[in-house]
């Protein structure tokens, strides 16, 4: 691990992951970013019929905003921009990380520069401090066409929802943005970020543009779509999944269940806010290296006894080699996994 050194006092972290993988606590604020005829800007909406009043139910940040709500969002960053160009969408995305508050984030454009732009601002923002998971959605149903975006995408904080949808009492689909939205609300309501997605109902949806068979879902999930299905005008997320498909030049699928980044993202920022709440002056000796090493293993024994985490092992703290004021804390903890599939085997005697 390359350790960047910055002068402003604070808490750092990094992360690394493997198959058995290896290193909290954030209100779920998520942000929104659509086109609305309200004046440009960020505006916090704490409500639907604030945000409604602001941007009007037709606009397309409304109807974000209202699939965000009907799935359990609380507080929402909305940036409102004038219409859907790179440049709008890059300053609206700049804005919004800089906030460093939103764990999600879904865009109105279902363009891929756009989808890119986002791509690069949360991996930017999560390298900070800023821990943030995109979400954005496809007009198009067909297999290949999600297949090749979530393709280009291939990061573990990126997710594609697909197929586009209808919502509730309409002909007409809602688009790839509005099925994004649902699930950054689904995400913010979530408080167990182990808890796996299988299955969970998007509220305010009525049916999908297409339905796969098992083959198709195969590829889907294996090449990093978050697939949505519908059943009796009930539609539900068939499993959670990142876009992540590679390390390195080989396949990968240590990122591939969301939960994957959901529990990382639960941990890190937690043993980070722990610290920096508790040690915001301190002197680095010996008693200030054992407290924090107590804190540490107070964090992660808390994420056990809830089922976050299944394990974690050695907690080392120690003094930088070569900076005096720096303290260094190493873990490592496993992924508590969700239940994708019971396998039954039968011994029938006639």
């Amino acid at each position: 691990m390359s350790i960047v050194y910055h002068e402003r006092p604070g808490v750092y972290s990094d992360y690394t992951a493997s198959s058995v993988s290896a290193s909290g606590e954030r209100s779920k604020v998520l942000a929104l970013i659509g086109v609305s005829d309200a004046e440009v800007g960020l505006y916090t909406v704490t409500s639907y019929s604030d945000g409604a009043a602001a941007f009007g139910d037709g606009s397309e940040l409304g109807k974000m905003l209202a699939a965000a709500y009907k799935n359990g969002a609380g507080t929402v960053l909305a940036y409102s921009i004038a219409e859907d160009t790179a440049e709008n969408y890059q300053a609206a995305i700049d804005a919004v990380m800089a906030e460093k508050a939103a764990a999600f984030c879904a865009v109105g454009s279902v363009s891929e520069a756009v989808q890119q732009m986002l791509k690069r601002a949360v991996l930017e923002a999560s390298a900070s401090g800023g821990e943030c998971i995109g979400i954005v959605g496809l007009n198009a149903p067909e297999k290949n066409a999600l297949l090749a975006r979530a393709a280009a995408l291939d990061c573990e904080r990126m997710v594609l929802v697909g197929p586009d949808a209808y919502r509730s009492g309409e002909s007409e689909l809602c688009g790839g943005a509005v099925c994004a939205s649902s699930l950054c609300g689904l995400l913010a309501a979530q408080t167990d970020p182990a808890l796996p997605l299988n299955g969970a109902v998007v509220s305010g949806l009525s049916g999908v543009s297409a339905s796969y068979d098992d083959t198709e879902i195969d590829a889907l999930v294996q090449g990093g779509v978050t697939v949505l299905t519908a059943v009796s005008g009930t539609v539900r997320i068939l499993r959670g999944i990142t876009t992540r498909q590679t390390i390195g030049e080989g396949r990968d699928t240590t990122y591939r269940e969301l939960n994957t980044i959901l529990v990382i993202d639960d941990v890190i920022p937690g043993v980070r806010s722990a610290l920096g709440a508790r040690f915001p002056r301190a002197k680095n000796n010996a008693a200030t290296r054992s407290a924090i090493r107590s804190q540490v293993i107070v964090e992660l024994d808390s994420r056990v006894s809830r089922e976050i985490i299944d394990s974690y092992g050695d907690v080392t703290v120690e003094a930088s080699s070569t900076d005096a004021s720096t303290c260094l804390v190493s873990f490592s903890f496993t992924v508590m996994r969700g239940l994708n599939r019971i396998w039954l085997t039968a011994h029938i005697s006639v």
